[in-house]
């Protein structure tokens, strides 16, 4: 069973997310909060599988709580997916460095909302959609925020770098073993070593770190 807590600030918008998600098998809506702050609280008391987020809220935005709550060492195991109408470059990139695991438009079918909630909830990233690597590539590409290679880069091995960066090309763990000629356990094992000495919570954070570090760069 899927536990899910939402937060929009549109009773609405909320009614319809519970009223999918109670009526499909497997799924079950433990809290709603209308802002960022009731959203973390809510986080803390239920520890949800899955946090659906809104971006714009009053008070503590969709970000800010994202951010919270990833930073939060006892909500390790809470995911968020990012949930908005608004379509914007720096929406995208920020939720993701605030600790997301995806990133979807409220225009989304319904089924493909369900979907990511399984992938989110499973411990993967959401980020099959080229268009969300290409904004992550472009929105970090820019100068005003190109930052100095991380420096804990230099703790990963040749081969854990070039995980990364087939990670950060949306490759599987399934197509990296089969771009590297290993056992789909080793890549694995590999991924995981990676998030662990750079500490990032799942694949979306590995991704804006492989671009950020300019370990990838974007294609012009």
């Amino acid at each position: 069973m899927i536990r899910v807590v939402l937060a929009d600030d549109q009773a609405l918008v909320r009614a319809g997310f519970r009223l999918l998600l109670e009526t499909e098998d497997g799924f079950t809506v433990v809290g709603e909060a209308g802002d960022g702050e009731r959203a973390v609280e809510l986080a803390r008391e239920h520890r949800p599988d899955v946090v659906v987020m809104d971006v714009r809220m009053p008070g503590v935005d969709g970000l800010e709580a994202t951010g919270r709550i990833a930073g939060d060492p006892g909500l390790a195991g809470v995911r968020v997916l990012v949930l908005t109408t608004f379509d914007v470059d720096e929406y995208v990139f920020e939720a993701l460095r605030a600790g997301a695991s995806g990133f979807l438009l409220k225009d989304t079918e319904p089924v493909d909302l369900l979907r990511a909630l399984r992938v989110v909830a499973a411990g993967d990233a959401l980020l099959a959609p080229s268009v969300t690597r290409r904004l992550i590539a472009e929105y970090a590409a820019r100068p005003e925020h190109r930052r100095p290679d991380h420096a804990t880069l230099r703790e990963l091995t040749t081969r854990e770098r070039e995980v990364l960066a087939l990670v950060a090309g949306g490759l599987s763990n399934d197509e990296i073993a089969a771009h590297l000629v290993i056992s789909p356990a080793t890549a694995r094992t590999h991924v995981s070593r990676t998030m662990v000495k750079v500490g990032a919570r799942d694949r979306a954070q590995l991704v804006v770190l492989a671009y950020e570090s300019k370990l990838v760069v974007p294609r012009s």
